[in-house]
């Protein structure tokens, strides 16, 4: 993780109520948390918690009953909201929601030209986005030519080209498969070490909530966890309160511990097979 807590936060949450209609019922109340300048956070619970209406209110695209919200400094209210949706970028779980233009490049270039930018400038930000996430070939074709992991890296570029300072990313692996959620994945870590994104994912997958530096859970109207994905995966109940299923590595190593093999409670393959390899070994014999 790149912030420290002497940094300002780049989000600031205080007190949030959330209803479903003016007026109505809260099913989201108390909630508070700061997020940090280059943290990547993950915010899980089952469904029909509110981690898309949470995240939804942060830019103001629903109202929040109660509560305050700043970003980036700025408190949210009718008056900052475009400041505010200037600095936070969102990707959801299908893209082909996000598509407006009749190729690639013209859905990456559609929010600049809303913004007024000046031709070179666009041209810039296309290219420089498209080679990040490595769809220079899919420039000239149309969106629905393209795979389910090709589609999400054009939604991210599109987004990315608008150069928000924090980028909510709303299930957006959620439709992909294993190959293009490794992909998304991978881009995702190297934008968390290049320190310019602020990253918020939404989520229900182990292997996303891991590769994050911290973790927000929901559940029963209100925040239940804050921190470090490794320590709070570990706890049986609250996985089960949030619905979630262990990691494969999780389950594996529980399976091969009933069957008389030594190994702890690893949460990711690659530690896990490397705690094999140690139990393995002549010198374990």
């Amino acid at each position: 993780m790149n912030a420290t807590p002497t940094e300002p936060p780049m989000i600031q949450v205080d007190n949030l109520s959330c209803a479903h209609e003016p007026g109505g019922p809260d099913f989201l109340s108390d909630i508070s948390f700061s997020v940090y300048p280059g943290e990547w956070v993950s915010l899980v619970g089952a469904n029909g918690t509110g981690k898309s209406s949470l995240v939804k209110r942060l830019n103001g695209l629903l109202p929040a009953s109660g509560g305050r919200i700043a970003v980036d400094g700025i408190e949210l209210a009718d008056s900052t909201l475009g400041d505010i949706r200037e600095r936070i970028g969102m990707v959801f779980a299908n893209p082909d929601n996000q598509f407006v233009g009749l190729n690639v490049a013209d859905d990456i270039v559609f929010g600049l030209e809303n913004r007024c930018l000046d031709r070179t400038e666009m041209a810039a930000r296309l290219a420089r986005y498209a080679a990040m996430l490595g769809i220079e070939a899919f420039l000239d074709r149309h969106p629905a030519e393209l795979s389910g992991g090709q589609k999400q890296r054009v939604a991210l570029a599109a987004v990315l080209a608008l150069e928000p300072k924090v980028l909510i990313l709303d299930e957006a692996t959620s439709m992909l498969d294993e190959q293009a959620k490794q992909e998304i994945l991978a881009q995702l870590r190297q934008m968390r070490e290049t320190g310019r994104y602020t990253l918020i994912s939404v989520t229900h997958d182990t292997d996303e909530i891991l590769a994050t530096d911290r973790m927000l859970a929901l559940a029963d109207g209100g925040l239940v966890a804050d921190g470090k994905p490794r320590e709070l995966l570990a706890d049986p109940a609250l996985l089960e309160q949030l619905r979630l299923r262990p990691s494969f590595a999780m389950e594996l190593a529980a399976a091969l511990r009933e069957r008389g093999i030594a190994v702890p409670p690893r949460l990711n393959e690659s530690e896990l097979m490397e705690a094999l390899t140690q139990w393995h070994s002549p010198s374990n014999k």
